[in-house]
């Protein structure tokens, strides 16, 4: 599903983000991203998205060579994937409505299945009857599950989260990743990056570890998906 063969990122200056990266996470699976801050785990995540692209090795998601996909192809592409932000980035001046249909907007869908959709995806981050709120009436934890509907209102084969509980207490970020969990036991694969460590360990599910651009633990070897 997810699978980096020797990938290296280097920026303008020198720089290397990443360094000979190989990693395969497989269709269905929940796996935890960490690292110090620089670590590359943005970086990372910015290539599986189409962000930015590698300076050497391949990244391949959902069976596609990102270095093949041309620029005009990549909002297709992304159509595949759900993306939490750490800071939401909200419309704060349109509804919590509004903030969720924007992806179906954005692809055209029919407004009746548009309403139907973010309606469960409402409902599934506990939200339905906020609706109508814009997300400055919300608290910080209401306004990430906000960014959580948004993300998963497309039905995407791919999660991803960059430090979705940044900002938010323990009991909320608990919350937060157990949303993330639900999804992930309907078939959605879910990579979270985050450096909240004590939260990590509480759930059992596998741990990549990055330490200044390089993977410190053993990708799992399974089959290519």
């Amino acid at each position: 599903m997810i699978r980096f063969d020797q990938v290296s990122k280097r920026y303008e200056g020198g720089h290397e983000a990443l360094s000979s990266v190989n990693l395969h996470i497989q269709k269905g699976e929940m796996v935890f991203l960490t690292g110090h801050s620089g670590a590359g785990k943005s970086t990372l995540l910015k290539l599986i998205t189409r962000t930015e692209t590698c300076s050497s090795g391949q990244v391949r998601v959902n069976n596609q060579l990102l270095h093949r996909i041309s620029r005009r192809q990549v909002p297709f592409f992304r159509r595949h994937l759900g993306i939490v932000h750490q800071d939401h980035q909200l419309l704060m001046d349109h509804t919590v409505y509004d903030n969720v249909a924007l992806p179906l907007v954005i692809a055209g869908e029919h407004p009746k299945d548009i309403s139907r959709r973010v309606r469960a995806a409402l409902d599934k981050v506990g939200l339905l009857k906020r609706e109508k709120y814009r997300p400055i009436q919300l608290s910080g934890g209401e306004q990430q599950r906000v960014g959580i509907a948004r993300a998963v209102v497309k039905k995407p084969v791919i999660l991803l989260a960059d430090e979705p509980t940044g900002n938010l207490d323990p009991a909320l970020s608990k919350d937060i990743m157990n949303l993330f969990a639900e999804f992930n036991r309907v078939g959605t694969t879910v990579l979270i990056a985050s450096h909240d460590l004590g939260l990590i360990a509480r759930l059992n599910y596998r741990v990549l570890s990055l330490n200044q651009g390089k993977l410190m633990t053993t990708p799992f070897d399974g089959a290519q998906s």
